[in-house]
C-alpha cells in the first residue's frame, strides 16, 4: 500500500468495515440452531437443509456480483448487499415453517455475496499497490469481526429475549454500521478511478474468463474450492452443537465459536505478511498442508479432548487464510485484468460443496448420532485438494507485491508449476 493515497487507506478500511455483513450472514444461521429447532421442532439436518437455497443464492449471485462490480463499483454493490441482509433478518425473525426458513436462506445468499470476497477483493486491488496480501488480510478481518461478534450478541439477547428478537436486534445494527460505510468510505472503485501508482502492462494482463476456463489450473482450483467448502460449512455450521454435544453448556459452545472467528483474524493478517515476504505458493501450501493436518486431529478429539484448543485455532486460522490467498491464486493463474468475473465463476463451487458438507454433518448425526463419518470424509477430501495444490502455477518467493504480478506470464493455459 502507497502510504500517500487517501483512496488506499479508503479501500482497506471502507472493505473491512463493509466484510463485517459478510460475517453477520454468514454466521448467524449456525449460532440459531439449537433454538430454533427446540421451538419449530425441525430436526438438525432439516435446519442443515438451508445451506443449499442460501449458497445456490450465493452461487447464482456471484457471477452478477462480479459484473456490477466493475460496472457500478464496490460501494453500491456493498451498500445494496447490507439492505438485502438486513432485511432478510428481519423476515427470518418472524418464520414459522422450513419452507420460509428456505426461501429467506436464499435471498441471504443474495445479500452475502455483495458483502463478500469479490467486491472486497476488487476495490483493493485497484487501489492498493505493493503488500497486496497484507492489504487484503487487513480488509478480510472484517467478516472475522463480524462472525466473532454475531454468537455473542445472539446468546445474550436469546437469553435475554428470544431468538426471533436477536435476529432483529443484528439486522439493525448491520444496517446501522455497515450501511454508512459503504457509502461513505469505500471508493468509488470503477475501472480507471484508481489513484496511486498505475499498473504496468504485466499487471492489467490476463486471460478472459472463457480462456481460462480452457486450463487445468480452473478445474483444479474449483476442485480445492468445493473440498474446502465441504469441510469449512459442514463443520462451521454444526461445530456450536457438535461442541454442546460433547458437554459444553451454549454459552460456553459460543464463546468457543467466537474464538475460532477471532482468531480468523491472525490467520488472514498473518497469512498476507507470509505470502508477500516467502511468495503466494508457499503460502498456499502452509494454509491447507495445516488445515488438512486440523481436519484429521478432529476425528480424535473424542480421544484426546486437551487437544480440543488446538484444533478450534488451526481450525480457525486456515480457514479464515484461504480467503486472502484464493485472490491472489486466481491472479497468479490467470492474471488481473479480468479477475472479478474469473472469481464469480469459480465461486460456483461454493454451491456443491457448501450444501454437502453440512448436510451429511446433519445426516450423519441424526442417523449413527456422531459426526464422525462426516468429518472422516472432510480429512480425505482436503488430502486430495491438498495434492491438487501442489499442482498449480503459483510462482515462488517475492511474487505476491502487486495483485497483477501473475506468475504464469508467457506460459501456455496448462503451465506447470
Amino acid at each position: 500500500m502507497t502510504p500517500s493515497s487517501s483512496l488506499a487507506r479508503r479501500a482497506v478500511l471502507g472493505a473491512l468495515v463493509c466484510q463485517m455483513g459478510l460475517g453477520l450472514g454468514g454466521y448467524v444461521l449456525a449460532a440459531f440452531l439449537r433454538p430454533i429447532v427446540a421451538e419449530l421442532g425441525w430436526s438438525r439436518a432439516a435446519f442443515s437443509v438451508s445451506t443449499l437455497p442460501f449458497l445456490l443464492g450465493m452461487s447464482l449471485a456471484s457471477p452478477l456480483v462480479g459484473g456490477l462490480t466493475d460496472r457500478l463499483g464496490p460501494h453500491r454493490v456493498f451498500a445494496a448487499g447490507i439492505v438485502v441482509v438486513a432485511g432478510t433478518l428481519a423476515g427470518l425473525s418472524s418464520m414459522q415453517t422450513l419452507w420460509e426458513f428456505y426461501a429467506w436462506g436464499f435471498v441471504l445468499g443474495l445479500g452475502v455475496t455483495g458483502l463478500g470476497d469479490i467486491p472486497a477483493g476488487t476495490v483493493v486491488a485497484r487501489h492498493v499497490g505493493a503488500h497486496a496480501g497484507l492489504a487484503l488480510g487487513v480488509a478480510y478481518i472484517g467478516s472475522n469481526i463480524g462472525g466473532a461478534l454475531v454468537p455473542l450478541i445472539a446468546s445474550a439477547v436469546t437469553e435475554a429475549a428470544n431468538w426471533r428478537v436477536a435476529l432483529q436486534v443484528l439486522g439493525a445494527i448491520g444496517l446501522a454500521v455497515i450501511l454508512p460505510a459503504a457509502l461513505w468510505i469505500v471508493p468509488d472503485g470503477r475501472n480507471g478511478d484508481a489513484e496511486g501508482p498505475a499498473p504496468d502492462e504485466t499487471a492489467a494482463a490476463g486471460m478472459s474468463l472463457a480462456e481460462a476456463r480452457g486450463t487445468r489450473s480452473f478445474w483444479i482450483l474449483g476442485f480445492v474450492l468445493f473440498s474446502f467448502y465441504f469441510y469449512y460449512v459442514g463443520i462451521n455450521h454444526h461445530l456450536v452443537a457438535f461442541l454442546t454435544d460433547e458437554g459444553f453448556t451454549d454459552a460456553a459452545a459460543a464463546r468457543r465459536f467466537s474464538f475460532v472467528v477471532a482468531v480468523g483474524i491472525a490467520g488472514k493478517l498473518g497469512i498476507g505478511a507470509i505470502a508477500d515476504r516467502v511468495g503466494l505458493r508457499r503460502a498456499m501450501l502452509l494454509t491447507f498442508g495445516l488445515l488438512t493436518a486440523a481436519s484429521w486431529l478432529l476425528l480424535i478429539l473424542g480421544h484426546a479432548p486437551r487437544m480440543l484448543p488446538v484444533f478450534l485455532t488451526v481450525h480457525g486460522f486456515t480457514v479464515a487464510a484461504e480467503n486472502v490467498l484464493l485472490p491472489l491464486a486466481i491472479t497468479a493463474c490467470f492474471g488481473a485484468r479480468h479477475l472479478p468475473a474469473i472469481y464469480g465463476a469459480l465461486m460456483l463451487a461454493l454451491l456443491p460443496g457448501g450444501a454437502l458438507g453440512p448436510y451429511l454433518s446433519g445426516l450423519s448425526f441424526d442417523r449413527l448420532g456422531t459426526y464422525q463419518p462426516a468429518f472422516a470424509t472432510f480429512a480425505i477430501g482436503n488430502l486430495f485438494a491438498l495434492v491438487g495444490l501442489m499442482t498449480l502455477p503459483l510462482g515462488g518467493r517475492h511474487e505476491v507485491s502487486r495483485f497483477g504480478a501473475s506468475a504464469d506470464r508467457g506460459r501456455g493455459p496448462g503451465g506447470g508449476p
